[in-house]
């Protein structure tokens, strides 16, 4: 029932019928969950996702998966695609939550993945080519940090990438630069969570890669709260400028994709829905969103970019910054 003078928000995400789409179930080897996957389209238009496995220690890795219509008919490597290995003692806990960038000027994919060790969880990178051999280039942002991707194109003539470390008072979004995707610095806070009782005051972060569109580079970003019930994770949208991804243009205030069916409201870590990947369809408008439910599956939801747009532009906390570039979004 919707109260008098109230409107029903719109809804943007649409859940696919057969959520979950991957779970441990139907995993080829035993597999205690299966979640927060990272996802790609690859040259030949086939989707890959790269999904953090959860083994019966705890620890995790990441299997890839294939389909040719990123929806159904998946192809499950028949064992762990990219495991901790002894030589990078950050991943001696595991390697967890991947975010797939493609790197047109180098030709490759990168991989920007959690790796999780006694100091903690910290930022690793690997470029791969074909999702079968990897080139690790180890930390690049240490204990305490996750949440991170990389943009696909350089900045004046510097990588950025977007990443969370968490300090004594704060967990906010942060941008670095790279002039070769090993060392990174020049670090800037791009947005803060919210305190009080917003739904993403006690941290946010990171969770697809940046969506680039005529506007500014697109952002679906996680927001927790604390509630008596323990923690709730939310999804909202933010919009980066162009050729100054450090310069936010419009936050949504609220949030516009949370915790609704069953699988996403209990499993390992109840009240979480946790995109790591999307992908853009051929008509340059409808995006495949590939997220976590409850830390425990894999679900697929689909939305259209333009209306994520225009969405944001009416619920944004600084609508006036951008209101002239985005009236293409009302075409």
């Amino acid at each position: 029932m919707t109260l008098p003078g109230r409107k029903r928000s719109p809804v943007l995400f649409h859940r696919a019928d057969d959520n979950p789409i991957l779970s441990a179930s139907v995993w080829p080897y035993p597999a205690n969950s299966v979640f927060n996957a990272g996802a790609t389209r690859l040259q030949d238009g086939s989707t890959l996702l790269l999904c953090r496995v959860e083994d019966f220690r705890g620890h995790s890795h990441l299997t890839a998966v294939r389909s040719r219509d990123g929806v159904s008919a998946w192809q499950i490597d028949h064992e762990p695609t990219l495991a901790p290995q002894p030589e990078y003692p950050e991943e001696e806990w595991g390697v967890e939550d991947p975010r797939i960038t493609y790197l047109p000027e180098e030709d490759v994919y990168a991989v920007l993945y959690t790796a999780y060790s006694r100091n903690g969880p910290g930022v690793a990178l690997a470029l791969t080519h074909d999702f079968r051999t990897f080139e690790r280039r180890g930390l690049i942002f240490a204990p305490e940090d996750k949440d991170a991707a990389l943009f696909p194109r350089r900045f004046n003539g510097q990588w950025a990438a977007i990443h969370r470390p968490v300090t004594a008072v704060s967990a906010n979004m942060n941008l670095a630069y790279s002039e070769n995707l090993r060392h990174f610095g020049s670090t800037r806070t791009i947005l803060e969570a919210r305190a009080g009782a917003w739904w993403d005051s006690r941290k946010i972060g990171l969770s697809a890669p940046p969506i680039e569109t005529p506007e500014g580079w697109l952002v679906i970003y996680h927001g927790v709260k604390t509630t008596g019930a323990g923690v709730l994770y939310r999804n909202g949208l933010a919009l980066f400028d162009l050729e100054q991804p450090d310069i936010c243009l419009l936050r949504s205030d609220p949030w516009c994709f949370g915790p609704r069916d069953l699988s996403e409201r209990v499993g390992d870590v109840d009240n979480v829905v946790f995109p790591c990947g999307t992908t853009l369809q051929d008509d340059g408008d409808t995006l495949h969103i590939y997220y976590g439910q409850a830390d425990t599956s894999i679900g697929l939801a689909t939305a259209s970019l333009r209306q994520l747009l225009t969405w944001l532009r009416n619920n944004s906390s600084r609508p006036e910054l951008t209101r002239d570039r985005m009236l293409a979004t009302d075409d």
